[in-house]
């Protein structure tokens, strides 16, 4: 991993965004961990979440082919916001927008808040875990109906490499329905590689992970 790698990890240690145990994901597995970006709460814990994205942005080249942030309401909404700031930080000023979950009929109206998007737009997506893939789906849509947008990629916190629809993993089938990149700061079995290397984690703990991968992942 890079180093903006390790100190996301850290971050996700640090603020208990990770945790092991045994939960009940909404897609109805029982998981032997769970993922919650909400734990992310102080200003400086969004901050380097931001951070994360817009490293993550730039590695991958993505930057130059963006004009536009988007998160989808409403774990999305603080993650388009600090990753704007944080690309502003490093000298590109991006415009960011989330979505209203009812459409304003008064004032300006619309579903969108900040930049909105349209016609020539080149649209980021930010979005927390990746699992079944839904909001995600759902953004695009909601862009695609704003006029002729371009979706340049997606990035999200944390890949759960899970399976999709079919055999494939949900992030393979999303790049493949969008035609664009769908791409994690990291994966599950990076993260829980690196804290069992660290001593972060327990053997145990790291081999649960990666016997839900292999039960749950790409086949």
């Amino acid at each position: 991993m890079q180093a903006y790698q390790r100190d996301f990890v850290d971050l996700l240690v640090r603020f208990e965004v990770l945790r092991f145990g045994e939960f009940t994901l909404k897609s109805g597995r029982t998981s032997p961990y769970f993922v919650n970006a909400g734990q992310l709460r102080t200003g400086a814990a969004i901050a380097a979440l931001g951070r994360a994205f817009a490293q993550r942005m730039t590695a991958a080249g993505l930057v130059a082919n963006a004009d536009l942030i988007f998160g989808p309401s409403y774990k999305g909404v603080p993650l388009a916001v600090a990753t704007a700031a944080a690309l502003a930080d490093g000298g590109n000023d991006i415009g960011y927008a989330f979505d209203r979950k009812e459409a304003k009929d008064h004032g300006e109206g619309g579903v969108f808040v900040g930049s909105a998007p349209g016609d020539g737009s080149r649209v980021v997506i930010v979005d927390d875990v990746i699992t079944s893939g839904r909001s995600i789906r759902e953004a695009a849509q909601l862009l695609a109906a704003a006029g002729d947008v371009k979706l340049s990629g997606v990035i999200v916190a944390v890949d759960r490499q899970e399976r999709g629809q079919g055999t494939q993993t949900t992030l393979t089938e999303l790049e493949a329905e969008l035609g664009a990149p769908v791409l994690p700061v990291v994966s599950i079995t990076e993260v829980v590689a690196d804290l069992a290397e660290r001593g972060v984690i327990g053997d145990g703990q790291r081999d649960a992970v990666l016997a839900h991968v292999a039960e749950h992942g790409a086949r």
